[in-house]
C-alpha cells in the first residue's frame, strides 16, 4: 500500500513539474542556481527578449526558495544586463540580441528589391539545416507542436484565410527552428523573421494572394512537418529546400508580371495620347 502511495504521489509530482517553467532548487547556494537556471533559459531560447517573468511570489514558489533569496538573484541577473526590471511593473528578459541590421540598412534593402535574392539564398540554407536538425533532436514535444500547426494551417486553408496562413506559416518556421535545439541558430533566426515580419524584403501574404499558391505552400509546409516528426533528416532539409525555392520563383515571377505590366501601361498611355495620321487624299 505505501508502495502505491509513493508511486501516485511521484506521478502527481512529475505533472506538477511539467507545468511549471522552472526547476524547484534545494540547496545553500540558490541565488547562484537561479541566476543559472534563468540563464541556461535565455542561452536555449525558452526565455525570450521582452518575455516577462512570473510575479515574485509565484518564482520563488516555483524554485522553492525564499523572496530575498530570490530578489538577490534577480539583482545579479539585473547587473549582468540580462533583465531589467521596470517602473510599471514586472522582470523582463533584456533585448540581448541586436537587429542582424541596423535600421537605416534594412529601410535601404527595401527600396532596392535586388537583395531579396541574397536574403532568400541565405534563408534557404538555414531552413534547410534548422530542418534537418529538426528531424535529429525533436523531442515528442516539438513533434506536437509543429503537427498541432499544421492541424492550425489546414484549418486556415480552408476557411481560404490568407493573412492567418501568413501568419501560421512564420510560426511553424519558428517552431521548426526551435526543434533544432541550437541555441545560436535559434537566436539567429529569431532575427532574420523580425526581418520578415517587418516586411523588409517581400511581404508573406502576398504569396497566399498568388493565385495557385496556397495549395502548393500547404503541401509544401506537410511534406517539412511529417519529415521532422518521421524523423528522416535528409527528407526534412530536401522539403525544405524545395520549399524556398518554390518562394524564390514565385517572387521572381511576380516581379517580371510587375514589370511587364509597368511597360504594358507605359505603352497604352503613349498609344492613347499620340494623335492618329489622317489619311492622305490624292
Amino acid at each position: 500500500m505505501t508502495d502505491d502511495k509513493d508511486t501516485a504521489k511521484q506521478g502527481i509530482d512529475n505533472q506538477n513539474a511539467e507545468n511549471m517553467l522552472f526547476e524547484p532548487i534545494d540547496a545553500d547556494k540558490v541565488a547562484d542556481l537561479v541566476v543559472d537556471q534563468i540563464e541556461r533559459h535565455i542561452i536555449s531560447g525558452i526565455l525570450s527578449a521582452e518575455q516577462k517573468l512570473p510575479a515574485e511570489r509565484e518564482l520563488a514558489e516555483q524554485f522553492n526558495i525564499s523572496r530575498p533569496k530570490l530578489r538577490e538573484a534577480l539583482q545579479v541577473l539585473e547587473q549582468r544586463g540580462l533583465v531589467e526590471v521596470r517602473k510599471s511593473g514586472g522582470t523582463f528578459i533584456s533585448k540581448l540580441i541586436m537587429p542582424s541590421m541596423a535600421p537605416a540598412m534594412a529601410q535601404l534593402y527595401s527600396r532596392h528589391r535586388e537583395a531579396i535574392y541574397d536574403f532568400l539564398e541565405y534563408r534557404s540554407e538555414q531552413e534547410s539545416f534548422a530542418a534537418h536538425l529538426a528531424a535529429q533532436k525533436a523531442t515528442s514535444y516539438d513533434k506536437n507542436i509543429i503537427a498541432d500547426i499544421i492541424k492550425k494551417m489546414e484549418a486556415a486553408h480552408e476557411l481560404k484565410n490568407p493573412s492567418l496562413e501568413a501568419e501560421l506559416d512564420i510560426k511553424l518556421h519558428h517552431s521548426i527552428v526551435e526543434a533544432a535545439h541550437n541555441s545560436v541558430l535559434v537566436h539567429m533566426m529569431r532575427s532574420t523573421y523580425g526581418l520578415i515580419n517587418q516586411g523588409v524584403f517581400y511581404n508573406r501574404e502576398f504569396l497566399y494572394k498568388k493565385p495557385g499558391t496556397r495549395k502548393k505552400l500547404l503541401d509544401q509546409h506537410r511534406n517539412i512537418a511529417y519529415a521532422i516528426i518521421d524523423g528522416t533528416p535528409e527528407a526534412a532539409a530536401a522539403a525544405a529546400e524545395a520549399h524556398m525555392q518554390f518562394v524564390m520563383t514565385s517572387i521572381h515571377q511576380e516581379e517580371n508580371e510587375e514589370k511587364r505590366l509597368y511597360v504594358a501601361r507605359k505603352r497604352s498611355h503613349i498609344s492613347k495620347n499620340t494623335p492618329s495620321k489622317g489619311r492622305k487624299r490624292n
